[in-house]
Parts: C-alpha cells; sequence; structure tokens
C-alpha cells in the first residue's frame, strides 16, 4: 500500500468495498463513491454543524455533468446505504 507523506495516518473510514461499493477518500471531508470496476456514481461530503457532523451523498449524473443532492445524513454509513439503491 502506498502512503503519502501528506496524507494523515489515520482516517475516520479507510478505503475499502463497502456494502459492494468502493469508497476512496480525497481528503479529511470528501470520498468518491464507486463500483468495484471503477465507475464513478457518486460522493459523500461531510460538514461541521452546531449539531455535529453531517453527511451528503451527492449522486453524479454523467449524461448530465451534475450532481444530485440523495440525502442528509448524521452518520456515514447511512449516507452510503444510499447509493447501493
Amino acid at each position: 500500500m502506498t502512503t503519502l507523506d501528506f496524507a494523515e495516518t489515520h482516517q475516520i473510514y479507510p478505503a475499502g468495498i463497502r456494502a459492494g461499493l468502493a469508497v476512496v477518500p480525497l481528503h479529511d471531508d470528501l470520498w468518491r463513491v464507486t463500483r468495484p470496476d471503477g465507475d464513478v456514481i457518486g460522493y459523500v461530503e461531510r460538514s461541521l454543524t452546531a449539531s455535529g457532523y453531517r453527511y451528503l451523498a451527492k449522486r453524479l449524473l454523467q449524461r448530465q455533468r451534475r450532481f444530485l443532492p440523495i440525502g442528509e445524513f448524521w452518520e456515514f454509513d447511512d449516507a452510503m446505504d444510499c447509493f447501493r439503491f
């Protein structure tokens, strides 16, 4: 495994396969969601609110070249579940 010197050694949500989807951390608050074959299907973006962290799931509409927000959640796993269906 290649480790970049500027990357943090700990990740809250590490890269890997979750529920048949590959998750790639792009930075501390953004993850790319792909199918195992590499096809990008969306992103999960974390933001800090007064009540804690929120996770916004955005589906990539490739033909229209835009993102469609599909939900905002308190848990990362809940945001990931949006992409399974």
